[in-house]
């Protein structure tokens, strides 16, 4: 598939400034403050590359050489001297009244240094909310506050209200010894009424005052009343009810922290996404102190996907005990505790509704869903709640939206951000209702979507949901992917899966996905006199190819070969400031962030190269890692501008930094095929083809973009087919809290994936890129379950939730038999 490419800018260098095209540029401060830039441009096209040009090159991740030679260090590989390791009890009720916890022959087991209980914390905070529900209130409660909602405590008091909630912890010499005092803790539990999803919370005691009936809150977006008059004025109506099962987020690497003593400070080490985020929350809402009494550190990250972006009650109850005892204090998590108190993912159900007029127009959406938040309201519980309706027009003409989230506690773990962070969900909504529609109306499904599709000269605009929606060509998406699926050939296909006593579907979905809004990151370049460059940038790779994609960036800015620059994350200390990773914004936030930081780079290496040189700065010109005086061969590189900064002693060095803050987020399109097999005769489902064809902005690395489309696309197969977090009715307890109960996908599950690239440049940052780590996933699941539903609708099957397991498809299969039985009958 042809892949649309952006222009270049001439390699003419009137100054030895390159220009960022309409992006402004704040000088910086005398002090080298960053400068920070905002966009208010949407007229950015490419950056401005030297001969040293990596910039759209598959090149091979920089960072895989050390990963695959097993030099990686993750957490559990941290030894620290004096290290001491720390085993959590808990609450095997998941709602229960405690009336005490005796801990006297646990603290005298051997090798015990601690054992802690509610009490002995009771100075601490605890986690608390970081994103705001919907308020109506004039004036609004500071973020955190306990008055919208409590914080989950680091150890139960008085009630637990999930199994899994830590109720004592237990700090010996080795985890053996931990294990064996946590046993003999004795709790007095008396076990109370508990509620597993939305649908028991309604009808259970609240758990929280704030939220009666367990409502939380409701989130609203749309013109209900402009739905209204379209629904009443359509000459079609089609509805749709749907769940999106709940899913954990099971990353290879269990989470796991150590707490370390520092004097009067206290270091963190842990896998975490967004260290300075939680830094801030620690010093904030749980110590108490200055951001600057607390340090967070990252090795290297097994897979983190959302889950491990989030404070939890582990890091901080680790670090406390590791100042009273001013030890390091280190607890890695078992399987079996992650699957209990992993945040929780993707829980919504509801009922989609769409309007069309009499030629198959869509006129209006309405969507009224439930989410379960768990028990308490997790960090950025509300942004998956929220995300799923800015997707709820997806990719298609409507011009107008109902949606209506209503948020339940209940007797589960909390619920957060997993990759995609709630426009799966939302995107699984929108084209199930999709397809229903062209089923009901007996139109083509591709030709329906066509007619309803966004055009690309309507293309960038602000959705129903009131989010700006990026440029794009949906309709070049379609036409690759039909092109690439060649569902010509379907036919004679499905011919010979019915010769082989299988049932073959055809299932397509469409997908949008936005991301990348409201967030600032921050990047520092810092010349050795060796030549090399040290990248400081506050975005933390937790396997997404930061260390080669944001070389790759810097490099072409600067001319100069990106193998010399060195990509510097995960130590608070070293970085200031940073937003981390999440929502797919590493690339169009850091990556800008990173290219600005090269143009001031240059800015400083002009001025610096003038002194060396005796010289004026105007005189200076700057190519591929080379100052020289305009006219003459008097120059000096990179290395030899940082040995002039070294020697006269400049605070900071030769260095440039500069912080980047989109206006707008991107949006990412793309379009799934997918055709699979089913056995009729045990349910089972086989993916024997899988075609997406995605739009990724400009692709700085292809290769990496590829990869993230694969694990993206695995995300959703495991969730349309296997995985699913089930809590039993009545108990609330996890009945999948193994892998000998929770399905997970295997590599000969996984089909070959056949991705194409379409190229179509975001107008909302100066590189052009669309944020793509997520996408991939976000439309997996309604094409798959479109598949499912082409193959067993000529049995008389229209409609099936996921995980569409064997059980669930031979059911289904079953049940038709049996209704068309009894209507011949």
């Amino acid at each position: 598939m042809s892949k649309l490419r952006l222009p270049r800018h001439s390699d003419q260098q009137p100054s030895c400034l390159p220009s960022l095209s309409a992006c402004r540029t704040i000088p910086q401060a005398a002090d080298k403050t960053p400068l920070t830039v905002m966009d208010d441009s949407p007229e950015f096209r490419t950056m401005a590359e030297g001969p040293v040009d990596t910039i759209g090159e598959p090149r091979l991740r920089a960072e895989d050489r050390r990963l695959l030679l097993g030099q990686a260090r993750f957490v559990e590989d941290i030894a620290l001297p004096g290290e001491l390791r720390a085993v959590f009890l808990r609450s095997p009720h998941a709602h229960a009244r405690i009336s005490a916890v005796r801990t006297g022959a646990a603290k005298k087991a051997p090798g015990v240094r601690l054992v802690a209980t509610a009490a002995d914390v009771r100075d601490l905070g605890g986690v608390p909310w970081e994103v705001r529900p919907p308020s109506e209130a004039e004036e609004l409660p500071p973020i955190g506050s306990p008055d919208v909602a409590a914080p989950q405590p680091l150890l139960a008091a008085s009630v637990a209200r999930f199994a899994g909630e830590i109720v004592a912890m237990v700090v010996a010499d080795n985890e053996n010894e931990a294990r064996d005092a946590a046993e003999l803790i004795d709790v007095g539990f008396e076990t109370l009424d508990a509620c597993a999803n939305p649908h028991e919370a309604i009808a259970q005691k609240s758990l929280w005052p704030q939220a009666p009936g367990n409502l939380a809150f409701t989130i609203r977006m749309g013109d209900a009343e402009a739905v209204e008059k379209a629904f009443t004025r359509a000459a079609q109506v089609v509805s749709v009810d749907c769940a999106s099962n709940r899913v954990a987020g099971v990353p290879l690497e269990t989470r796991g922290c150590i707490g370390e003593p520092a004097g009067d400070r206290m270091i963190l080490h842990a896998p975490v996404g967004k260290p300075h985020s939680i830094r801030k929350t620690m010093a904030e809402h749980v110590f108490h102190v200055a951001p600057d009494r607390i340090a967070v550190k990252v090795p290297d990250i097994g897979g983190g996907f959302g889950i491990k972006n989030v404070l939890y009650p582990e890091h901080c109850l680790t670090l406390w005990a590791s100042r009273r005892l001013d030890r390091p204090v280190k607890w890695i998590g078992r399987r079996d505790e992650c699957f209990l108190s992993d945040v929780g993912c993707r829980e919504q159900s509801g009922r989609g509704e769409l309007a069309l007029d009499r030629d198959g127009n869509i006129l209006a959406v309405r969507v009224r869903s439930q989410g379960n938040l768990g028990a308490y309201l997790a960090p950025r519980g509300v942004v998956s709640l929220r995300n799923s309706g800015y997707v709820a027009s997806n990719v298609y003409a409507v011009p107008h939206i109902d949606f209506e989230m209503r948020a339940f506690y209940s007797n589960t773990a909390p619920t957060c951000n997993f990759r995609g962070a709630g426009e799966p969900e939302g995107v699984n909504i929108a084209e199930r209702l999709t397809s229903r529609a062209a089923r009901f109306l007996k139109i083509d499904p591709v030709a329906f979507r066509r007619r309803n599709l966004l055009a690309a000269s309507a293309l960038p605009r602000t959705n129903p949901a009131g989010l700006v929606q990026d440029a794009g060509d949906y309709e070049a998406v379609l036409d690759g992917a039909m092109e690439a699926a060649d569902r010509d050939g379907f036919a004679t296909r499905r011919q010979r899966s019915e010769a082989n006593g299988k049932l073959r579907g055809w299932g397509m979905a469409m997908h949008l996905y936005m991301s990348g809004f409201n967030f600032t990151e921050t990047t520092t370049l810092r010349v050795l006199p060796d030549g090399c460059v040290d990248l400081f940038i506050g975005a933390q790779s937790g396997g997404q190819g930061h260390a080669t994609v944001f070389a790759q960036i810097a490099g072409a800015r600067l001319g100069i070969d990106p193998g010399t620059i060195r990509v510097v994350q995960g130590d608070t200390d070293r970085i200031p400031a940073g937003s981390g990773t999440g929502a797919s914004r590493s690339l169009t936030i850091g990556g800008s962030s990173a290219a600005l930081a090269a143009d001031d780079l240059v800015e400083t290496g002009c001025r610096l190269a003038a002194q060396a040189l005796e010289t004026a700065p105007e005189d200076i010109r700057y190519r591929s890692g080379l100052f020289s005086v305009a006219g003459t061969d008097r120059g000096l590189d990179l290395g030899r501008v940082a040995e002039h900064a070294e020697r006269n002693g400049l605070d900071g060095g030769f260095a440039g930094s500069a912080s980047y803050r989109p206006r707008n987020g991107t949006s990412a399109a793309g379009c799934q095929i997918c055709e699979v097999e089913i056995d009729p005769e045990t349910g089972a489902v086989d993916i024997d083809r899988f075609v997406i064809v995605q739009d990724a902005g400009r692709a700085i690395n292809p290769l990496i973009v590829e990869g993230q489309i694969h694990g993206g696309v695995a995300t959703g197969l495991g969730q349309s087919l296997c995985e699913h977090a089930i809590y039993e009715r009545g108990t609330a307890q996890l009945l999948t809290g193994s892998f000998m109960d929770y399905g997970f996908p295997r590599a000969d599950q996984t089909p070959a994936i056949e991705v194409h690239l379409q190229e179509v440049p975001s107008v909302a940052n100066p590189l052009g890129a669309k944020g793509i780590g997520e996408a991939g996933g976000v439309g997996t699941a309604p094409a798959i379950v479109d598949a499912i539903l082409d193959a067993l609708l000529p049995l008389g099957v229209d409609a099936i939730d996921t995980p569409a397991t064997p059980q669930r498809v031979w059911q289904a299969i079953g049940t038709a038999r049996q209704n068309r039985e009894k209507t011949h009958v």
